[in-house]
């Protein structure tokens, strides 16, 4: 059963997952910057919102995808893992992807056209403006999944003996690739947009992004997947809470009466046990 167990590690991991993880990360670059490269204009032109409040709303929406990678990585490091906060990241903004796709192509979502000759606008009603937040939302909680654990996620295939030289090819060849789905969705996506439909605009974008998902899942069995290890912010408060609640104990002579935990600490020491210090005394 061992011998079978480390035969299933050596065919897992290394090269043989680039082709599902760069796919993945090239169809994702591919569709988030071409979903969103021209949104203002789709939002001014199509939803008729006010410069200041379409600028300020992708501003809020943008900061708030900046916060949730934050939260995808504690539960990525605290329970779900990698593999499962990238998978469920990627579907919930598909599914964000998807309802401003519809949005853009159904009328009734949208406010009917300017009327000439003094082009006279009507601005997206509540409940247009409200698919619109939704959709925004989701791409902002699903980008928290995404970005903060792909290249990590690639460092870990090749976290086994005989493979870690090999994780400075795989950074030079992730970053390299990142360059052309941007470039090919900052010309030919946003063309599509302004001179196609934004129907087309947007669904291109988002049939790269199941792709995406598809060929990350399609993956699984090469991947090595590592066990949730515990978040460090987690730890650093249990040691800023328990530092607090004991500020005023006296330090006993003998350091074998401080708190050890040789299992707990096992990841984060190099002697499976941390050396305790004087310097914060």
């Amino acid at each position: 059963m061992a011998e079978d167990g480390r035969e299933k590690k050596r065919k897992q991991g290394g090269f043989r997952t680039m082709p599902f993880i760069l796919a993945n990360e090239i169809c994702d670059r591919f569709a988030t910057t071409g979903f969103n490269a021209n949104k203002i204009t789709y939002l001014t032109q199509q939803l008729h919102m006010p410069l200041v409040q379409a600028t300020n709303t992708l501003t809020n929406f943008s900061g708030t995808s900046s916060l949730t990678p934050i939260i995808g990585a504690l539960i990525a490091d605290s329970f779900a893992g990698r593999f499962w906060t990238i998978t469920v990241g990627a579907i919930i903004y598909q599914l964000g992807m998807m309802v401003l796709t519809i949005s853009a192509i159904l009328p009734t979502l949208r406010p009917p056209p300017c009327s000439p000759p003094q082009q006279t606008c009507q601005e997206a009603s509540a409940w247009q403006l409200a698919i619109l937040y939704l959709s925004l939302l989701c791409t902002s909680i699903g980008s928290g999944g995404i970005r903060p654990c792909v290249v990590a996620f690639g460092a870990d295939q090749f976290n086994l003996v005989g493979n870690a030289g090999q994780q400075g090819s795989f950074f030079n060849l992730y970053f390299f690739s990142m360059g052309i789905p941007v470039l090919l969705a900052l010309t030919v996506v946003v063309y599509v947009q302004d001179n196609v439909s934004w129907g087309w605009g947007f669904g291109i974008p988002t049939v790269a992004m199941s792709l995406s998902v598809v060929a990350f899942v399609i993956g699984y069995p090469l991947y090595i997947k590592m066990k949730p290890g515990g978040s460090p912010l987690t730890r650093l408060t249990q040691v800023l809470v328990a530092a607090f609640r004991k500020r005023n104990l006296v330090k006993p002579e003998d350091p074998s009466l401080l708190y050890e935990d040789k299992e707990l600490d096992a990841d984060i020491s190099i002697t499976g046990r941390l050396l305790h210090t004087d310097q914060l005394v």
